[in-house]
């Protein structure tokens, strides 16, 4: 496939040419419907405000809320006038705002007034004290010195914040020739989005996305669900993170596909969208397709017009893909796999792949992108079969960490490789398992177990709803298993017949010696379980 040479407001633009009057995007729960020409409309009219604003070109734009119309426009404004969309994660609190913003240089916020009962607006003043006495556009603050403007996306009169209508009067200071001109000086190897990792160990790094970086990983996301102008696609995980605003929006804009969105995920939500929008895709995490399927009103629903979508942001367990495919209808759901430092998407499953490889591995890598399994110490390539560290190289990889060039070169060595810190078996039909992290990895008296390969098997028990396996540390073996239960709702599960499910079935060294039943795990704000957090919550626990 070649590499397409646009910018995202280039996409936005071929689109609205090519089926003005086509759904572009829709909010079922406040009745919104836009077509790719008012989407185009709308997110030009955003971008002339964001230069009348006195923003240029590469300069930091962080934004803070959930998937409200104001992100999806402002990724897509961001994108026609070359600022750089630095998306905060919804859970953030102070210390991590404020690390966020110092770090980005982010001279703008843009973010709604509060989520899930947290006030952004207290904790933003609690990190920003100056703003208070500070007119609007002129903060001055001694701990961000490059932090100018606050943007809020509503009406609320906020001392030194624009509402979001005047923010938008601005666009009047802006010819579209002015406009135009600026659209037309952006080049797609531009960083237009910072991305901060989830920082399971030390602080959050920002990765640098290009133009090129997304918008080709969309059109092969897309191109492997086999997405037209004819589907629509319900997407309800969070646009701050890589699975929202890559394998989402770009995925679908790409391709004239119409975005079915909501701003928070609730799985009777979903489910009420699927069937009332006729969608045919549907995205989300394991965790999401979970919720969904085991929701006491799930068979009230009707899912029949699902044909594809992504289970992807963590390990797709085999029990739970087989149910998205029988139970939900979704025949062609594809697992993708990657990383934010890839703009994410390194490998995926087709939509006619066997149905054995769709659910049992992440696919092989998409075009343009090369793919190797070396020993994470010696760095000699593995042989088919082998498991060890998955490289790759190409479009994709990220330009590095915004502001941190020693971090950089820990993971992008010298020709090029991308080192994604996870373990990955490839058969000999170029077909690839992950097997989990290097740090997962739980050695056990000198055995390598890998969590993934045990939490596959316990899924097959029909009590189980979910599951999550840690290592913990032991003084004979070094490290133990400890197995995290979720059991299925009404259902009581005990220790003993979890082991007893376990014996003559896998290896003895595998069989969990701890087992925990929880009714939730900690997870991040996009979905994805923190297994650093289940091992500090073990490990606590001294199991010695």
């Amino acid at each position: 496939m070649t590499l397409l040479r646009k910018t995202v407001g280039e996409i936005v633009k071929e689109q609205a040419r090519l089926q003005p009057t086509h759904e572009a995007y829709i909010y079922p729960e406040h009745g919104i419907r836009k077509t790719y020409q008012e989407f185009d409309e709308e997110t030009d009219t955003l971008a002339k405000a964001f230069i009348g604003m006195g923003i240029e070109k590469g300069e930091h734009v962080a934004i803070w809320s959930d998937n409200k119309p104001e992100w999806l426009l402002s990724q897509y404004a961001t994108g026609k006038m070359g600022a750089v969309l630095v998306t905060v994660n919804t859970n953030y609190q102070a210390t991590e705002l404020e690390y966020l913003l110092k770090q980005s240089e982010a001279t703008t916020l843009i973010l709604d007034e509060s989520f899930k009962g947290t006030s952004y607006i207290d904790i933003i003043r609690t990190v920003c004290p100056e703003l208070i006495t500070s007119e609007k556009g002129f903060i001055s603050s001694e701990k961000l010195p490059h932090f100018k403007r606050i943007i809020l996306m509503t009406e609320r009169e906020v001392e030194g914040m624009y509402k979001w209508s005047e923010f938008i009067t601005h666009a009047d200071k802006v010819t579209d020739e002015q406009f135009k001109q600026q659209f037309r000086s952006l080049d797609p190897d531009d960083v237009i989005n910072i991305q901060y990792t989830s920082g399971t160990t030390g602080f959050p790094k920002g990765v640098m996305l290009t133009h090129n970086n997304v918008v080709n990983n969309g059109k092969q996301i897309g191109d492997y669900m086999k997405l037209t102008g004819q589907d629509r696609v319900c997407i309800p995980v969070p646009f701050f993170h890589c699975f929202g605003c890559v394998l989402g929006t770009l995925a679908a804009v790409t391709h004239g596909s119409a975005m079915i969105l909501l701003e928070q995920f609730d799985p009777l939500q979903v489910l009420k969208a699927v069937q009332e929008e006729k969608c045919t895709a549907l995205h989300g995490v394991p965790t999401m397709f979970i919720a969904e399927l085991n929701h006491p009103d799930f068979t009230k629903y009707d899912t029949s017009s699902l044909r594809t979508g992504i289970m992807a942001g963590s390990v797709c367990p085999i029990e739970v893909m087989k149910r998205v495919i029988e139970d939900m209808g979704a025949s062609e759901i594809t697992i993708c796999y990657g990383q934010t430092e890839s703009s994410p998407v390194i490998t995926q499953t087709k939509t006619d792949d066997p149905i054995g490889k769709r659910v049992s591995t992440v696919g092989k890598p998409h075009p343009n992108v090369e793919v190797k399994i070396i020993d994470p110490v010696t760095g000699e390539e593995m042989p088919v079969d082998v498991p060890g560290e998955l490289c790759t190289r190409g479009y994709h990889v990220m330009k590095g960490y915004y502001n941190n060039p020693e971090a950089t070169r820990e993971v992008i060595d010298v020709e090029g490789w991308l080192h994604t810190g996870d373990i990955a078996v490839m058969d000999e039909n170029g077909y690839i398992d992950i097997t989990g992290r290097i740090k997962d990895m739980v050695i056990r008296g000198g055995e390598n177990i890998y969590p993934k390969e045990v939490e596959e098997f316990l899924y097959t028990h029909p009590d189980i709803s979910d599951v999550q396996v840690v290592g913990v540390p032991d003084v004979k073996y070094g490290e133990e298993l400890m197995a995290w239960i979720i059991p299925k709702e009404g259902v009581q599960l005990n220790e003993e017949s979890v082991r007893e499910f376990c014996k003559g079935n896998i290896s003895h060294h595998k069989v969990p010696k701890y087992i925990e039943f929880t009714n939730e795990y900690p997870m991040t704000a996009s979905g994805k379980v923190q297994k650093f957090k289940l091992r500090e919550m073990s490990t606590e626990k001294s199991y010695q």
